[in-house]
């Protein structure tokens, strides 16, 4: 009898230890997937996404600007626009903002390169100021005090960034962080497509 209980208890044994093996090697598998899946994948950003606003006029924008002045997006009829909406306790607002530095350099080197503009999302003037003090960037920065202009473009988390052509037209919304690469690269495709005949 203590033999048949040993005997039945070893081979539970080893097919409990094949299901852990199985349970192992295919949670391995699933996790290596992933990791895949992580490295290889574009930033959510790297996409435009849908809006009802792209190919229409873009909604009016005239509010103060952190350190004074008034911006007014209609004064820019002639200019691409890059709004970029933006918190500076934002963790990928944060972790965009070199790129949009190199972006901005790159635009302001070129005969009509796009202006880059932020549009403070839900943050006090001095905490901005402060973080584009210590951390560069000398573009408009404007004022959303009532979230007004977050709500007329649909802006449903920051970073967000719209594209506005020179007849004020929304060309491209995407939401996430970018790259000065993918932000240049999109802004020349949609004015050679504009300026095609």
């Amino acid at each position: 009898m203590l033999l048949l209980l040993l005997y039945r208890w070893a081979k539970l044994s080893m097919h409990n230890s094949k299901i852990a093996r199985n349970v192992a090697i295919g949670t391995g598998v699933v996790v290596l997937a992933f990791f895949i899946l992580l490295v290889t994948a574009k930033p959510r950003g790297e996409r435009g996404i849908s809006t009802p606003l792209l190919g229409n006029p873009a909604p009016a924008v005239s509010s103060p600007l952190v350190g004074g002045g008034t911006f007014d997006l209609a004064r820019r009829k002639g200019s691409w626009v890059v709004l970029n909406f933006f918190n500076s306790t934002c963790v990928p607002c944060r972790a965009e903002h070199p790129q949009l530095v190199a972006f901005q350099k790159n635009q302001s080197a070129l005969e009509n390169g796009a202006e880059l503009v932020t549009v403070v999302n839900d943050d006090s003037d001095a905490a901005v100021a402060e973080f584009f003090k210590k951390n560069g960037g000398d573009w408009p920065k404007v004022t959303d005090p009532d979230g007004a202009i977050a709500v007329a473009f649909g802006v449903a988390k920051v970073p967000e960034s719209w594209v506005i052509d020179p007849s004020g037209f929304v060309r491209l919304r995407i939401a996430g962080e970018v790259t000065s690469d993918f932000l240049s690269a999109k802004v020349a495709e949609l004015r050679r497509e504009l300026e095609a005949p």
